[in-house]
């Protein structure tokens, strides 16, 4: 089962995009693929994917709830699915005070049962519920998490339940991962969880073709520390129209959403978009970074093949094994 966290200590490095381009990319690959939105921030994957109507709501169950062991309805309920058929439990505003929620938890479940609070599984909630409780591995064949960036308990509950890391990182900058501080980052989690992290691949996103950020990709893809199996361009349009488009990049590309000025006024509308040539090779590496977090991490065997239905053109299919693109008539 492919089970990953999509995690950057920075901003700006396109973690939330990259997340539901990946799910949306495995969904195509045929793998029924789940993504949990732990951001509590506005401009969050619950955003994108235009779902979660009641994640202001104080009353509405949500996932937090369940978390905790406290919900109000069946967990199968949070899930809504996206129009691109990846399923989605919603972030809701109660993620902003899970730590607080869950000291009320340890404290009156330690009082209750006189136990050391130092002896409470904080970090292993969330690994219980998906696991013992749901048995997720028992329906979806994907699972990805878009967490919070902070390195608090909601976090460490999501990297304790699915071990595994992806990357996104931007090769540039003040404050941006460094190769070193990467490798820090997963021991120091590794310790903190006292379990062991796996890095599937780091991921450097809005690569320009500047002098230093040349060298910062040259740095990434030349380390033997941990895989880069793609780079991604500086490709800001694009990944901006996802909001627009409310879905992928792969949505924007085949429905050709664009935002533009109309009677003095910006709108986005589908049908508009130019094919540029440049977009399509950026979903041909989004589904390329699928295809190896798939195979390569976890030895899942899926088509690699991207088709693409692109209104008022031919379909496009590429295969990524022989890195070809051939059209085909539009049926």
């Amino acid at each position: 089962m492919i089970t990953a966290v999509v995690y950057s200590e920075s901003g700006g490095t396109f973690k939330t995009t990259m997340t539901a381009n990946v799910a949306v990319a495995l969904e195509r690959m045929g793998q029924n693929t789940l993504v949990l939105d732990l951001d509590p921030q506005e401009g969050n994957l619950t955003s994108l994917f235009d779902v979660g109507e009641h994640r202001s709501d104080p009353d509405a169950d949500n996932l937090v709830k369940h978390i905790l062991d406290m919900p109000d309805g069946d967990f199968h309920d949070l899930i809504e699915t996206s129009d691109e058929g990846v399923d989605i439990i919603p972030s809701h505003d109660m993620l902003g005070d899970f730590t607080s929620n869950l000291e009320q938890k340890i404290s009156y479940e330690t009082g209750m049962k006189n136990m050391n609070r130092d002896e409470y599984p904080r970090f292993e909630l969330l690994y219980e519920l998906l696991w013992e409780k749901q048995k997720l591995h028992e329906e979806y064949d994907a699972i990805l998490i878009d967490p919070n960036a902070r390195a608090e308990d909601l976090l460490y509950n999501a990297i304790f339940a699915l071990r595994t890391l992806i990357a996104p990182v931007k090769p540039a900058g003040k404050g941006n991962l460094s190769l070193e501080g990467l490798d820090e980052l997963v021991g120091n989690m590794e310790n903190q969880l006292e379990i062991e992290i796996g890095l599937s691949c780091v991921v450097p996103s809005g690569v320009g073709q500047t002098n230093a950020h040349q060298q910062y990709q040259k740095q990434f893809e030349s380390t033997e520390a941990f895989s880069t199996p793609v780079t991604i361009g500086n490709r800001e349009s694009l990944m901006d129209a996802m909001w627009e488009a409310r879905g992928s990049a792969f949505k924007v590309v085949e429905e050709r959403w664009k935002t533009f000025e109309k009677d003095g006024e910006m709108v986005s509308e589908p049908g508009q978009r130019r094919v540029r040539d440049r977009e399509v090779e950026t979903l041909r590496k989004l589904s390329e970074l699928a295809w190896f977090i798939a195979t390569e991490t976890f030895d899942t065997d899926v088509e690699p093949v991207l088709e693409l239905d692109i209104r008022g053109h031919e379909n496009r299919v590429i295969d990524l094994q022989e890195d070809a693109l051939t059209e085909t008539t539009t049926a």
